[in-house]
């Protein structure tokens, strides 16, 4: 199994994960249009000439949502009962269609579950990059994992 169990997880621990991902601009459309974001920051050209940024912005929720999927393998693939939720994600830099995003993930918290004795929460703090090392995105994730022996 690719993730880890609850018991295998300790705070501090720390992953680079080996998959990083070149954004396209096929990216962007998708997820603007599948998730029905007429956003002209996104995708027009012609609007973001006379934005600060002088071109589309990558819309934030696949930048987010890229992170999450390149930390599953290592985290949570095949052990995972249930995320239980992200906090404080944050966009400190953009990103934009070329930019290479490199991900980290730490764990801040372990905890026995309270109410399943067969598993247990880890609260990850994950940290996406882009190729010039500026800290793109940062968020928690809590995730009800499986015990190892349950």
């Amino acid at each position: 199994m690719a993730g880890r169990y609850f018991d295998e997880w300790q705070v501090g621990d720390t992953i680079t994960h080996a998959i990083t991902r070149t954004v396209t601009e096929t990216d962007n459309l998708l997820m603007s249009t599948l998730t029905h974001n007429p956003q002209p920051l996104h995708l027009d050209h012609e609007a973001a000439k006379d934005t600060e940024f002088g071109k589309p912005l990558v819309n934030s929720c696949f930048t987010f949502s890229l992170i999450v999927g390149v930390s599953v393998g290592d985290t949570t693939l095949g052990t995972l009962i249930a995320n239980l939720g992200y906090d404080e994600v944050k966009f400190p830099a953009p990103v934009f269609v070329g930019d290479t995003l490199t991900c980290e993930t730490e764990v801040l918290n372990v905890r026995e579950s309270k109410s399943r004795p067969t598993a247990g929460i880890v609260t990850w703090e994950h940290r996406a990059k882009n190729q010039d090392g500026k800290t793109v995105c940062t968020f928690k994730r809590s995730a009800l994992l499986k015990k190892f022996d349950a």
